[in-house]
Protein backbone atom coordinates (compact mmCIF):
# COMPACT_ATOMS: atom_id res chain seq x y z
CA UNK A 1 0.00 0.00 0.00
CA UNK A 2 1.59 3.35 -1.02
CA UNK A 3 2.43 5.86 1.70
CA UNK A 4 0.16 8.89 1.67
CA UNK A 5 1.55 12.18 2.91
CA UNK A 6 -1.28 14.43 3.99
CA UNK A 7 -0.05 18.02 3.78
CA UNK A 8 -2.17 21.20 3.65
CA UNK A 9 -1.86 23.07 0.33
CA UNK A 10 0.27 26.02 1.48
CA UNK A 11 2.72 23.77 3.33
CA UNK A 12 2.96 21.48 0.31
CA UNK A 13 3.70 24.43 -2.00
CA UNK A 14 6.28 25.75 0.48
CA UNK A 15 8.08 22.42 0.70
CA UNK A 16 8.11 21.90 -3.08
CA UNK A 17 9.45 25.43 -3.60
CA UNK A 18 12.27 24.87 -1.16
CA UNK A 19 13.33 21.55 -2.70
CA UNK A 20 13.06 22.81 -6.29
CA UNK A 21 14.92 26.10 -5.74
CA UNK A 22 17.65 24.45 -3.66
CA UNK A 23 18.13 21.84 -6.40
CA UNK A 24 18.35 24.50 -9.13
CA UNK A 25 20.79 26.55 -7.09
CA UNK A 26 23.16 23.65 -6.51
CA UNK A 27 23.01 22.58 -10.16
CA UNK A 28 23.97 26.12 -11.21
CA UNK A 29 26.72 26.25 -8.59
CA UNK A 30 28.18 22.91 -9.68
CA UNK A 31 28.20 24.05 -13.29
CA UNK A 32 30.29 27.06 -12.30
CA UNK A 33 32.69 24.83 -10.39
CA UNK A 34 32.99 22.51 -13.39
CA UNK A 35 34.21 25.41 -15.52
CA UNK A 36 37.54 25.19 -13.74
CA UNK A 37 39.22 25.45 -10.32
CA UNK A 38 39.15 28.90 -8.76
CA UNK A 39 42.36 30.86 -9.02
CA UNK A 40 43.96 32.94 -6.30
CA UNK A 41 41.59 35.45 -4.78
CA UNK A 42 38.49 33.96 -6.37
CA UNK A 43 35.20 33.60 -4.61
CA UNK A 44 35.26 30.24 -2.75
CA UNK A 45 31.52 29.70 -3.15
CA UNK A 46 30.09 30.55 -6.58
CA UNK A 47 27.00 32.70 -6.43
CA UNK A 48 23.78 32.41 -8.39
CA UNK A 49 22.41 35.97 -8.29
CA UNK A 50 19.15 35.08 -10.04
CA UNK A 51 18.15 32.76 -7.15
CA UNK A 52 19.99 34.10 -4.09
CA UNK A 53 19.94 37.67 -2.83
CA UNK A 54 23.03 39.75 -3.62
CA UNK A 55 22.40 43.22 -2.13
CA UNK A 56 24.01 45.31 -4.87
CA UNK A 57 22.43 43.22 -7.66
CA UNK A 58 18.91 43.19 -6.30
CA UNK A 59 17.71 45.69 -8.91
CA UNK A 60 18.69 43.23 -11.65
CA UNK A 61 16.86 40.29 -10.00
CA UNK A 62 14.10 41.73 -7.77
CA UNK A 63 12.38 38.35 -7.37
CA UNK A 64 15.31 37.10 -5.28
CA UNK A 65 13.90 39.00 -2.27
CA UNK A 66 11.40 36.12 -2.15
CA UNK A 67 13.26 33.14 -3.63
CA UNK A 68 16.35 33.56 -1.42
CA UNK A 69 14.42 32.37 1.64
CA UNK A 70 13.81 28.96 0.02
CA UNK A 71 17.35 28.33 -1.29
CA UNK A 72 19.60 26.09 0.81
CA UNK A 73 23.28 25.55 0.03
CA UNK A 74 23.83 21.98 1.23
CA UNK A 75 21.96 18.79 2.04
CA UNK A 76 22.09 19.35 5.81
CA UNK A 77 20.32 22.70 5.71
CA UNK A 78 17.86 21.28 3.18
CA UNK A 79 16.95 18.53 5.63
CA UNK A 80 16.71 20.89 8.61
CA UNK A 81 14.56 23.46 6.87
CA UNK A 82 12.54 20.74 5.14
CA UNK A 83 11.67 19.20 8.50
CA UNK A 84 10.80 22.66 9.85
CA UNK A 85 8.41 23.31 6.97
CA UNK A 86 6.96 19.78 7.00
CA UNK A 87 6.11 19.57 10.70
CA UNK A 88 5.85 23.22 11.71
CA UNK A 89 4.08 24.39 8.58
CA UNK A 90 1.57 21.55 8.73
CA UNK A 91 0.68 22.37 12.32
CA UNK A 92 0.48 26.15 11.88
CA UNK A 93 -1.55 25.96 8.69
CA UNK A 94 -4.11 23.70 10.34
CA UNK A 95 -4.25 26.01 13.35
CA UNK A 96 -4.58 29.25 11.36
CA UNK A 97 -5.94 28.25 7.97
CA UNK A 98 -4.18 28.37 4.60
CA UNK A 99 -4.89 32.06 3.94
CA UNK A 100 -3.50 33.36 7.23
CA UNK A 101 -0.57 30.97 7.10
CA UNK A 102 0.26 32.13 3.56
CA UNK A 103 0.23 35.79 4.63
CA UNK A 104 2.50 34.95 7.56
CA UNK A 105 5.01 33.19 5.31
CA UNK A 106 4.95 36.04 2.80
CA UNK A 107 5.73 38.58 5.53
CA UNK A 108 8.58 36.46 6.91
CA UNK A 109 10.06 35.87 3.46
CA UNK A 110 9.96 39.49 2.28
CA UNK A 111 10.57 41.76 5.27
CA UNK A 112 13.83 40.23 6.66
CA UNK A 113 15.35 40.05 3.17
CA UNK A 114 14.40 43.66 2.44
CA UNK A 115 16.03 44.74 5.70
CA UNK A 116 19.12 42.67 4.86
CA UNK A 117 19.60 44.68 1.68
CA UNK A 118 19.58 47.92 3.65
CA UNK A 119 21.83 46.57 6.40
CA UNK A 120 24.49 45.15 4.10
CA UNK A 121 24.64 48.10 1.74
CA UNK A 122 24.89 50.45 4.72
CA UNK A 123 27.53 48.17 6.27
CA UNK A 124 29.55 48.24 3.05
CA UNK A 125 29.21 52.00 2.71
CA UNK A 126 30.33 52.69 6.30
CA UNK A 127 33.21 50.21 6.47
CA UNK A 128 34.29 50.51 2.84
CA UNK A 129 34.31 46.72 2.59
CA UNK A 130 33.37 45.21 -0.76
CA UNK A 131 32.58 41.93 1.00
CA UNK A 132 29.58 43.42 2.79
CA UNK A 133 26.91 44.89 0.60
CA UNK A 134 28.75 45.18 -2.70
CA UNK A 135 29.00 42.30 -5.14
CA UNK A 136 31.39 44.16 -7.42
CA UNK A 137 34.12 46.71 -7.20
CA UNK A 138 34.27 48.55 -10.51
CA UNK A 139 37.60 49.70 -11.85
CA UNK A 140 36.08 51.16 -15.00
CA UNK A 141 32.79 52.43 -16.33
CA UNK A 142 31.75 48.96 -17.43
CA UNK A 143 28.54 47.49 -16.05
CA UNK A 144 27.95 43.92 -14.97
CA UNK A 145 24.47 42.70 -15.80
CA UNK A 146 25.16 38.97 -16.09
CA UNK A 147 25.81 36.19 -13.64
CA UNK A 148 29.13 36.22 -11.83
CA UNK A 149 31.18 33.90 -14.01
CA UNK A 150 33.93 36.34 -14.93
CA UNK A 151 37.56 35.36 -14.24
CA UNK A 152 38.59 35.92 -10.66
CA UNK A 153 41.73 37.84 -11.71
CA UNK A 154 39.63 40.40 -13.57
CA UNK A 155 40.08 43.75 -11.75
CA UNK A 156 36.34 44.36 -12.00
CA UNK A 157 35.41 41.57 -9.61
CA UNK A 158 36.78 41.38 -6.11
CA UNK A 159 34.39 39.72 -3.68
CA UNK A 160 30.82 38.52 -3.49
CA UNK A 161 28.15 38.18 -0.82
CA UNK A 162 24.92 36.25 -1.19
CA UNK A 163 22.03 35.91 1.22
CA UNK A 164 19.88 32.80 1.27
CA UNK A 165 18.45 30.19 3.60
CA UNK A 166 15.44 29.61 5.82
CA UNK A 167 16.89 30.83 9.13
CA UNK A 168 14.31 33.61 9.39
CA UNK A 169 11.58 31.08 8.66
CA UNK A 170 12.83 28.77 11.43
CA UNK A 171 12.91 31.66 13.92
CA UNK A 172 9.38 32.69 12.97
CA UNK A 173 8.03 29.17 13.49
CA UNK A 174 9.54 29.08 16.98
CA UNK A 175 7.88 32.42 17.78
CA UNK A 176 4.54 31.08 16.54
CA UNK A 177 4.87 27.98 18.73
CA UNK A 178 5.70 30.17 21.72
CA UNK A 179 2.47 32.05 21.12
CA UNK A 180 0.36 28.91 20.74
CA UNK A 181 1.76 26.60 23.44
CA UNK A 182 4.35 28.48 25.56
CA UNK A 183 4.06 26.19 28.60
CA UNK A 184 4.23 22.91 26.70
CA UNK A 185 7.26 20.85 27.73
CA UNK A 186 9.20 19.00 25.03
CA UNK A 187 11.00 15.88 26.24
CA UNK A 188 14.05 14.63 24.33
CA UNK A 189 16.11 11.44 24.79
CA UNK A 190 13.57 9.72 27.07
CA UNK A 191 13.37 12.55 29.55
CA UNK A 192 17.07 13.41 29.78
CA UNK A 193 16.43 16.83 28.25
CA UNK A 194 13.26 18.74 29.08
CA UNK A 195 12.55 22.19 27.76
CA UNK A 196 9.54 24.46 27.51
CA UNK A 197 8.53 25.75 24.10
CA UNK A 198 8.74 29.38 25.25
CA UNK A 199 12.52 29.02 25.67
CA UNK A 200 13.17 27.83 22.10
CA UNK A 201 13.39 31.28 20.40
CA UNK A 202 15.96 32.61 22.88
CA UNK A 203 18.13 29.49 22.54
CA UNK A 204 17.90 29.72 18.76
CA UNK A 205 19.03 33.37 18.86
CA UNK A 206 21.92 32.65 21.23
CA UNK A 207 23.24 29.77 19.13
CA UNK A 208 23.08 31.75 15.89
CA UNK A 209 24.64 34.82 17.50
CA UNK A 210 27.55 32.79 18.90
CA UNK A 211 28.00 31.06 15.55
CA UNK A 212 28.05 34.43 13.79
CA UNK A 213 30.81 35.72 16.06
CA UNK A 214 32.97 32.58 16.14
CA UNK A 215 32.46 31.10 12.68
CA UNK A 216 31.63 34.24 10.73
CA UNK A 217 28.07 33.22 9.87
CA UNK A 218 26.83 36.76 10.38
CA UNK A 219 24.19 36.40 7.68
CA UNK A 220 22.42 33.60 9.57
CA UNK A 221 22.70 35.51 12.87
CA UNK A 222 21.14 38.68 11.44
CA UNK A 223 18.42 36.68 9.68
CA UNK A 224 17.57 34.94 12.98
CA UNK A 225 17.08 38.27 14.75
CA UNK A 226 15.12 39.79 11.88
CA UNK A 227 12.95 36.68 11.62
CA UNK A 228 12.10 36.83 15.33
CA UNK A 229 11.37 40.56 15.33
CA UNK A 230 9.27 40.40 12.15
CA UNK A 231 7.20 37.40 13.22
CA UNK A 232 6.62 38.72 16.75
CA UNK A 233 5.58 42.16 15.47
CA UNK A 234 3.20 40.64 12.93
CA UNK A 235 1.63 38.22 15.43
CA UNK A 236 1.50 40.77 18.25
CA UNK A 237 -0.11 43.67 16.41
CA UNK A 238 -1.45 42.71 12.98
CA UNK A 239 -2.47 39.07 12.53
CA UNK A 240 -6.06 38.14 13.27
CA UNK A 241 -6.15 35.38 15.88
CA UNK A 242 -9.00 32.85 15.73
CA UNK A 243 -11.53 33.32 18.54
CA UNK A 244 -11.51 30.20 20.75
CA UNK A 245 -13.64 31.67 23.54
CA UNK A 246 -16.58 33.22 21.68
CA UNK A 247 -15.92 36.68 23.11
CA UNK A 248 -15.05 38.60 19.93
CA UNK A 249 -17.65 41.09 18.73
CA UNK A 250 -16.91 41.17 15.00
CA UNK A 251 -16.81 37.44 14.30
CA UNK A 252 -13.30 37.76 12.78
CA UNK A 253 -11.37 36.97 15.95
CA UNK A 254 -8.87 39.31 17.57
CA UNK A 255 -6.41 41.55 15.76
CA UNK A 256 -3.05 40.99 17.38
CA UNK A 257 -2.29 39.29 20.66
CA UNK A 258 -2.38 41.54 23.75
CA UNK A 259 -1.87 38.70 26.24
CA UNK A 260 0.74 39.10 28.98
CA UNK A 261 2.37 35.81 27.98
CA UNK A 262 3.38 37.19 24.56
CA UNK A 263 5.18 40.41 25.44
CA UNK A 264 8.63 40.80 23.91
CA UNK A 265 10.39 40.62 27.28
CA UNK A 266 9.04 37.10 27.87
CA UNK A 267 11.38 35.79 25.16
CA UNK A 268 14.31 36.30 27.53
CA UNK A 269 15.29 35.10 31.03
CA UNK A 270 13.57 36.72 34.00
CA UNK A 271 16.76 38.45 35.17
CA UNK A 272 17.08 40.64 32.06
CA UNK A 273 13.39 41.23 31.43
CA UNK A 274 13.12 44.60 33.30
CA UNK A 275 15.67 46.51 31.13
CA UNK A 276 14.26 44.93 27.97
CA UNK A 277 10.75 45.88 29.08
CA UNK A 278 11.86 49.48 29.68
CA UNK A 279 13.33 49.81 26.18
CA UNK A 280 10.42 48.13 24.45
CA UNK A 281 7.93 50.28 26.38
CA UNK A 282 9.61 53.40 25.00
CA UNK A 283 9.49 52.00 21.48
CA UNK A 284 5.85 51.06 21.95
CA UNK A 285 4.95 54.55 23.21
CA UNK A 286 6.68 56.12 20.21
CA UNK A 287 4.89 53.86 17.72
CA UNK A 288 1.56 54.64 19.37
CA UNK A 289 2.35 58.38 19.29
CA UNK A 290 3.04 58.30 15.53
CA UNK A 291 -0.06 56.10 15.05
CA UNK A 292 1.91 53.24 13.55
CA UNK A 293 0.07 50.80 15.81
CA UNK A 294 -3.16 50.90 17.81
CA UNK A 295 -2.77 50.73 21.61
CA UNK A 296 -4.32 47.80 23.44
CA UNK A 297 -7.32 48.36 25.68
CA UNK A 298 -8.21 46.55 28.89
CA UNK A 299 -10.80 44.56 26.96
CA UNK A 300 -8.14 43.52 24.44
CA UNK A 301 -5.89 42.32 27.23
CA UNK A 302 -8.61 40.30 28.96
CA UNK A 303 -9.87 38.73 25.73
CA UNK A 304 -6.38 37.87 24.51
CA UNK A 305 -5.51 36.34 27.87
CA UNK A 306 -8.58 34.10 27.75
CA UNK A 307 -7.79 33.21 24.15
CA UNK A 308 -4.20 32.35 25.07
CA UNK A 309 -5.40 29.97 27.77
CA UNK A 310 -7.75 28.28 25.30
CA UNK A 311 -4.93 27.92 22.75
CA UNK A 312 -2.78 26.12 25.29
CA UNK A 313 -5.16 23.18 25.33
CA UNK A 314 -4.44 22.31 21.69
CA UNK A 315 -0.97 20.88 22.30
CA UNK A 316 1.81 20.23 19.79
CA UNK A 317 2.04 17.84 16.85
CA UNK A 318 2.50 14.15 17.59
CA UNK A 319 6.17 14.45 16.65
CA UNK A 320 6.80 16.23 19.95
CA UNK A 321 4.18 14.65 22.21
CA UNK A 322 2.66 11.22 22.75
CA UNK A 323 -1.07 11.34 22.01
CA UNK A 324 -3.86 9.04 23.11
CA UNK A 325 -3.16 8.59 26.78
CA UNK A 326 -5.93 9.46 29.23
CA UNK A 327 -3.33 10.40 31.83
CA UNK A 328 -1.75 12.81 29.36
CA UNK A 329 -5.17 14.31 28.63
CA UNK A 330 -5.80 14.83 32.33
CA UNK A 331 -2.37 16.42 32.72
CA UNK A 332 -3.10 18.73 29.81
CA UNK A 333 -6.34 19.87 31.43
CA UNK A 334 -4.54 20.52 34.71
CA UNK A 335 -1.89 22.53 32.87
CA UNK A 336 -4.58 24.59 31.14
CA UNK A 337 -6.30 25.32 34.44
CA UNK A 338 -3.01 26.31 36.03
CA UNK A 339 -2.22 28.70 33.19
CA UNK A 340 -5.74 30.14 33.35
CA UNK A 341 -5.39 30.86 37.07
CA UNK A 342 -1.97 32.46 36.62
CA UNK A 343 -3.13 34.61 33.71
CA UNK A 344 -6.21 35.82 35.57
CA UNK A 345 -4.16 36.56 38.68
CA UNK A 346 -1.72 38.63 36.61
CA UNK A 347 -4.58 40.56 35.02
CA UNK A 348 -6.18 41.13 38.45
CA UNK A 349 -2.91 42.55 39.79
CA UNK A 350 -2.71 45.00 36.90
CA UNK A 351 -6.32 46.09 37.42
CA UNK A 352 -5.77 46.60 41.16
CA UNK A 353 -2.62 48.62 40.49
CA UNK A 354 -4.50 50.82 38.04
CA UNK A 355 -7.31 51.34 40.56
CA UNK A 356 -4.89 52.26 43.35
CA UNK A 357 -3.19 54.87 41.17
CA UNK A 358 -6.47 56.76 40.54
CA UNK A 359 -7.19 59.87 42.73
CA UNK A 360 -10.16 59.49 45.14
CA UNK A 361 -13.45 60.59 43.64
CA UNK A 362 -15.35 63.55 45.17
CA UNK A 363 -18.80 62.13 44.64
CA UNK A 364 -20.46 60.23 47.47
CA UNK A 365 -21.66 57.67 44.97
CA UNK A 366 -18.18 56.17 44.83
CA UNK A 367 -18.66 54.73 48.30
CA UNK A 368 -20.79 51.97 46.84
CA UNK A 369 -19.40 51.17 43.40
CA UNK A 370 -21.48 49.12 41.03
CA UNK A 371 -20.50 45.48 40.82
CA UNK A 372 -20.95 45.57 37.06
CA UNK A 373 -18.21 48.13 36.47
CA UNK A 374 -14.63 46.84 36.28
CA UNK A 375 -11.58 49.08 36.60
CA UNK A 376 -9.76 49.73 33.38
CA UNK A 377 -6.12 50.08 32.47
CA UNK A 378 -4.89 53.05 30.47
CA UNK A 379 -4.56 52.15 26.80
CA UNK A 380 -1.08 50.97 25.90
CA UNK A 381 0.23 51.10 29.49
CA UNK A 382 3.46 49.04 29.60
CA UNK A 383 2.06 46.53 27.13
CA UNK A 384 5.12 45.85 25.03
CA UNK A 385 7.55 44.44 27.50
CA UNK A 386 6.39 44.25 31.14
CA UNK A 387 4.88 41.03 32.44
CA UNK A 388 3.97 39.46 35.74
CA UNK A 389 3.16 36.07 34.29
CA UNK A 390 5.67 33.70 35.94
CA UNK A 391 4.59 30.04 35.48
CA UNK A 392 8.10 28.75 36.25
CA UNK A 393 7.78 29.93 39.87
CA UNK A 394 4.26 28.65 40.45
Amino acid sequence: MPIRINLPPATRALLISQLALSFLYNVARWRQLDDGPPSSGAQSTPIVPYLTLVPSMFYYYPWTILTATFVEQNIFTVLINGATVFYGGKYLERAWGSKEFGKFILAIALIPNALMIVIYIFWGAVTGSSVRGYAFWFSSDDECTTSCTMPADDPIIRSLTQICGGVALQASFLVAFKQLVPEHTVTILKGIIKMRVKHFPAIFLVLNSISGIIFGTDTAAILAWLGLLTSWTYLRFFKYQPDLTGTSTNGLGFKGDASETFTFATFFPDAIQPPIAFVTDQIYAFLVAVKAITPFSAEDIASSTENAVARGQAGLPSLLSNPGSSARSAGKREEAERRRALALRALDQRLQAATASKPPALSSQTAAPSSTNAPTVAAGQNMLGETTYTPDNS
